[in-house]
């Protein structure tokens, strides 16, 4: 009977094996008291999860998981059970790591260093959130204290993210939120850090999700330090000057348009934006330009051929510009830009905090007031 159980054990480790063949990574896997169990395994796709598969555990409560990985590119990968997620791993090509963990969410893992220190990342952040509550529940005026323990907590997540600027264990870390979805890096100037730490990983893991999603972040938080610093530095006019080709290629400058009412508009060349062209601007421009209406109108269009032909088929009156850089544009950071078309207004020169258009009604309706 021993010699049978070798024999039998020998035959499902092999079968272990074989069925790693064409895999680069394994996830084995115990589950305190889980006999039976169905762990779901799912992938950080940058701001959303995305279900790869699940797995049963034996009547121990044991399981294995492999899966195929790109070289030069590690993954956030997240073990559920239910709704809880119980464990947490940032795995590479050729990882092969053992999980120990409970229904609960109390793990370890074994093989793998960087999942080490993204479990160290988690518990920080934990231990603040719980710190917070703490206060907010216990004391009358939590204020100073919430703001010494988000100061000090901020000051360890930097000295964290410079030691380790070449782990992407800093990625989870730069968009982490505190109570209420407080970011703890929340301020412009935390872009100069993003994008330091973002050349650091780029000379490992230029292809990696979340390196380009960190280097986008960074890019719009130094867009609105740009902002921020002409603003500031700004005299002759309140708002950022826009430079772009027209259709003759010539550049026209958006603080060179002298109408008393300015529309700055952002668009792109898509059907419904166009229609928006002829059935909703050209009779608004039409009634109020004689007035001192003027609009400059910004097309975020890749192709210009296409939007010059755009421009001609439709006669657009008033001055039309092109930024070939589409969704690259520096000038979405710089006006706050997130979805198109949008509307910015500048009444004799000064840029109208004020205005809230939303639909063509309020647009006349705002036009008849300032004209």
């Amino acid at each position: 009977m021993r010699s049978f159980n070798r024999i039998f054990a020998a035959v499902l480790v092999a079968a272990a094996l074989a069925s790693c063949v064409g895999k680069n990574t394994v996830i084995s896997g115990v589950v305190a008291d889980g006999a039976d169990k169905q762990i779901t395994v799912k992938l950080l796709d940058v701001n959303r999860y995305q279900l790869l598969d699940s797995v049963k555990t034996n009547a121990g409560g044991s399981f294995s998981y492999q899966l195929n990985l790109k070289e030069g590119r590690p993954e956030f990968i997240y073990l559920f059970y239910g709704n809880r997620q119980i464990a947490s791993l940032l795995l590479q090509k050729g990882d092969h790591v053992m999980v120990r963990t409970d229904t609960l969410g109390a793990y370890s893992v074994e093989g793998s260093p960087e999942s080490n220190k993204l479990q160290e990342v988690e518990n920080a952040h934990n231990k603040i959130i719980r710190e917070m509550s703490r206060i907010l529940e216990r004391e009358r005026n939590p204020e100073v204290s919430i703001n010494r323990a988000y100061v000090n907590y901020y000051r360890d997540r930097v000295k964290y993210v410079m030691t380790n600027s070449h782990s992407l264990t800093v990625v989870p870390v730069l968009f982490q939120q505190l109570n209420d979805g407080l970011p703890v890096f929340g301020q412009p100037t935390d872009g100069i850090l993003m994008r330091n730490v973002c050349d650091s990983l780029k000379t490992l893991y230029p292809e990696s999700r979340y390196v380009k999603a960190l280097e986008a972040e960074a890019k719009r938080r130094l867009d609105m330090l740009e902002v921020n610093s002409r603003l500031q530095q700004a005299q002759e006019v309140s708002f950022i000057d826009i430079a772009l080709p027209g259709l003759d290629g010539q550049v026209k400058k958006l603080s060179e348009v002298p109408d008393k009412l300015v529309m700055v508009y952002f668009w792109s060349t898509t059907a419904e934006q166009k229609m928006f062209n002829l059935d909703a601007l050209v009779p608004l421009y039409e009634e109020f330009h004689s007035k001192g209406f003027e609009i400059y109108s910004v097309a975020l269009d890749a192709d210009k051929t296409a939007w010059a032909s755009v421009v001609r088929g439709q006669k657009l009156p008033w001055v039309n510009v092109c930024d070939t850089q589409a969704e690259q544009s520096k000038y979405l950071g710089l006006y706050g830009i997130d979805t198109l078309p949008v509307m910015w207004f500048l009444v004799d020169g000064e840029i109208d905090p004020n205005a809230q258009v939303k639909d063509l009604a309020g647009l006349r309706a705002y036009l008849r007031k300032n004209l």
